[in-house]
């Protein structure tokens, strides 16, 4: 048998022949190849659905996780979450990867016992080995302002449920309506009428309502009360707060 030429050789099979010692795929080899490269890019997207659609699991009551907890404020105050609601960092509030938006968490920083209850609004932290992002007013009261991060421990409650007692609208002493009223509550602020109306639902309050939006930026408000007194939006905003994680007193827009 002659030898063979440098550079060039040829395979027993006829597949696959090597050119200055470069691969060319022929005949069923191509046909393989684009099959298998099909197959990885169904998986590829296979699994990028299978991720997207975990956050929308519903949470199971008393799971829990433990690992590492960081906060948030400036600059993203006041900027719209990923759930559409306006963030607040004076609210206690929380962005966690894949917990529903609006579940309730149970917050325990293990270096000093401290707890406070969180609603979920946001998505992040973006950081390898954290678990949780707290707003600040959050992270002030477990007292993780100063370090920036705590070891915590996750546990998902129920949403409180317990209504507030009725406020009935303000009067003076002629039975006529006081000339200071006209306040809500503003529980929560979106720049998407869907999930303003899907959060109102989840309120305990009967006369909770979506607010057409006023001015600009284009917000739709979820207001609790009615022609309340600053005095008596106040009392309102304290119970909102414990109940649905933030609330706000405002002045109602004048009927159009």
């Amino acid at each position: 048998m002659p030898p063979a030429t440098p550079g060039i050789d040829k395979t027993r099979s006829s597949r696959i022949v090597l050119v200055l010692g470069r691969p060319i795929f022929t005949g069923r080899a191509r046909i393989a190849l684009r099959c298998l490269m099909c197959a990885l890019a169904v998986m590829l997207v296979a699994g990028g659905c299978a991720r997207r659609t975990a956050a929308r699991l519903p949470a199971r009551i008393g799971s829990t996780e433990t690992g590492m907890a960081s906060w948030y404020g400036v600059p993203y105050h006041g900027r719209p979450t990923a759930s559409g609601e306006i963030f607040d960092m004076e609210q206690v509030t929380a962005a966690h990867r894949t917990l529903p938006f609006q579940t309730w968490v149970e917050i325990t920083n293990l270096s000093n016992g401290k707890q406070v209850n969180v609603r979920i609004i946001d998505r992040g932290p973006f950081v390898h080995g954290r678990i949780i992002d707290l707003s600040m007013a959050a992270a002030r009261q477990i007292d993780m302002v100063r370090e920036g991060t705590a070891r915590v421990r996750l546990k998902v409650i129920e949403p409180p449920i317990t209504a507030a007692p009725a406020i009935p609208p303000p009067v003076n002493a002629l039975g006529t309506p006081q000339t200071d009223a006209g306040y809500a509550v503003q529980a929560g602020a979106f720049s998407d009428p869907s999930r303003a109306e899907a959060f109102r639902a989840t309120l305990p309050y009967a006369d909770a309502r979506v607010e057409e939006p006023h001015g600009n930026p284009v917000l739709w408000r979820v207001l609790i009360g009615h022609g309340l007194t600053a005095e008596a939006a106040n009392v309102l905003a304290g119970e909102v707060r414990k109940r649905a994680g933030a609330a706000m007193v405002v002045k109602e827009h004048p009927p159009e």
